[in-house]
């Protein structure tokens, strides 16, 4: 805290504005982490619940998705009940649903708690940057963004080592039961600390709810599962890319409908004439899909190619994690002082130039420690980037658009996420098909001529599933030829584990290219931003809870 307490834009009865943030943080800190902590656990689950790396994939996807799609009518709701309210009633439900998680039985269980985890996230996430927003003034601000952006920064970073621990002490159940105490301690600061604010009297647009749960869900369930259907056929007519279509004109159709109602849709698009609001989006956006992107696959390379457990897998993000923790409030205040794009832009610079080094140095017979050196690069970006891109945002929001504006980021960065975390999985998989062929083709040239054709059709009847998990560590997964002779069987299977090993690594090598390409075009999006920052949001303080009119077109 600075050792002036900035006075606060609305009444707190004399308490400083840095009051509010502890309960702020801790819920944020639970829905961030958990975007990144289940991916530690990817193995695990697989193994826990027999499924395929797919389904596991759609426990990050279902809490991202749900999460993504109600931003904008949570930012409205903020906006209509004042933040308080919904902050709380999410946060009820965030540590309710944590509990359902860990008691699931099946992935299916799993999979819908996660969706209602990301129900409960969406509740929260606009209200603690709107809250921000209309309590801190300008000057302050960035400071304020600065504790909000690093508690971003090192809970995604942290989640894979805090995961890695429990997964490996306590089982797969306790990444879910630790939010139970974090929400208990959040709910109470909450309660004594969090102001009611003004409130604004708005319609709800129910036609826009439902085009845009309905489009984003078809998209990404067809991305996500397009290489389950080898992009072909799901069931009669139903096609993979006839889903993805109908989704994307969905949501076109939302699009529209948003611009006809002004002032009352979900999304409100004036917002979006502000360039560096736009700009912001943009950048928060494509944030979202490369960091979800990157620990995907990079996990499970770690754990089943290289063999790490899941704590020490976990290990080699927590150098990114400290630079994270230290690096997020230098830059929250110094973006006060100078213009924010360029502390974001060498944020992203230094994420580009860490995947590119990752993507070189990943390698089946690899030390896992020499991946400490991008890591660390990697928390350095990390944070760079998160308080700079919020203050951005929120200098073109005032009292009156604070929700909706707060949803819309969040939304971008969320709708970010969600791609991202389908894309990679796709991606991955079809990589996989590919490489892990390609290496064992390369492999069987050193067996006897008679045997080659039988190891290499060994490996066309497994799947994409059977390289992931344990799998991936498993020879006995793989048939020998007929008629292989005792002393032989130990050097074929010795083989197909190597080529399993080789072309899973180049596969998560060629993925994680994927989050560096879009990690520099959001370094160009972040250049192109004004270098002056223009405030809206100043205004004399009012009292908590004055009604303010609605806002005007």
């Amino acid at each position: 805290m600075p050792p002036t307490a900035p006075s606060a834009l609305v009444d707190l009865h004399g308490r400083s504005p840095w009051t509010i943030l502890p309960g702020l943080c801790l819920g944020f800190f639970m829905i961030m982490i958990d975007m990144t902590i289940v991916n530690i656990a990817v193995p695990t689950l697989v193994s826990a619940f027999g499924t395929g790396i797919t389904e596991v994939g759609w426990v990050n996807s279902s809490y991202l998705l749900t999460f993504a799609v109600l931003l904008l009518v949570t930012g409205r709701l903020g906006d209509r009940f004042g933040p308080k309210p919904v902050f709380v009633a999410g946060l009820v439900v965030f540590t309710l649903a944590s509990v359902a998680c860990g008691l699931a039985p099946t992935i299916g269980w799993l999979i819908a708690a996660r969706a209602v985890q990301g129900v409960g996230g969406a509740m929260m996430t606009p209200q603690t940057m709107a809250m921000i927003t209309r309590v801190f003034p300008p000057r302050s601000r960035g400071a304020a963004l600065g504790v909000w952006g690093s508690v971003a920064g090192v809970a995604t970073i942290a989640g894979p080592l805090l995961g890695g621990l429990l997964v490996e002490t306590a089982g797969w159940e306790w990444i879910f039961y630790v939010n139970v105490p974090v929400g208990v301690v959040a709910l109470w600061f909450s309660l004594r600390w969090l102001p009611r604010l003004a409130t604004h009297s708005r319609s709800f647009d129910m036609v826009g709810v439902v085009l845009s749960v309905v489009g984003m869900f078809l998209l990404v369930f067809g991305i996500q599962e397009g290489s389950t259907y080898d992009w072909g056929t799901i069931r009669g007519p139903v096609t993979v890319w006839g889903v993805v279509a109908v989704g994307a004109v969905v949501l076109a159709a939302f699009g529209w409908l948003q611009l006809r109602r002004g002032e009352d849709a979900l999304l409100p698009m004036r917002l979006f004439r502000n360039r560096t609001f736009f700009l912001a989006n943009v950048s928060g956006g494509a944030l979202g899909f490369a960091m979800v992107g990157i620990f995907f696959p990079l996990t499970i390379f770690l754990q089943s190619i290289l063999g790490l457990s899941p704590i020490r897998a976990a290990l080699i993000s927590l150098p990114g994690s400290l630079v994270s923790g230290v690096m997020a409030p230098v830059a929250g205040r110094l973006s006060d002082r100078v213009p924010p794009k360029w502390i974001a832009a060498f944020g992203f610079l230094m994420f580009t130039v860490a995947v590119f080094w990752l993507a070189t140095w990943i390698d089946a017979d690899a030390s896992p420690w020499r991946l400490l050196a991008p890591m660390t690069v990697f928390g350095l970006g990390t944070g760079s980037v998160f308080s700079p891109l919020g203050n951005l945002a929120a200098s073109a929001l005032d009292h009156r658009t604070a929700g909706a504006g707060a949803g819309v980021f969040n939304t971008n960065r969320q709708v970010g996420s969600v791609v991202g975390s389908a894309a990679m999985v796709a991606l991955l998989t079809s990589r996989l098909s590919h490489t892990i062929t390609d290496s064992a083709a390369a492999a069987s040239a050193r067996l006897p001529e008679q045997f080659r054709r039988p190891f290499l059709d060994g490996f066309s009847h497994l799947s994409a599933a059977d390289f992931s998990g344990a799998g991936a560590d498993d020879p006995s997964r793989f048939p020998l030829p007929p008629g292989i002779p005792a002393d032989a069987a130990e050097q074929v299977r010795r083989l197909a584990l190597e080529a399993v090993h080789q072309g899973f690594a180049v596969a998560v090598s060629q993925s994680v290219l994927l989050s560096a390409v879009v990690f520099g075009f959001a370094l160009l999006a972040t250049l192109a931003l004004p270098s002056r920052l223009v405030h809206h949001g100043d205004e004399p303080p009012v009292a908590a809870g004055q009604p303010v009119a609605a806002v005007e077109g």
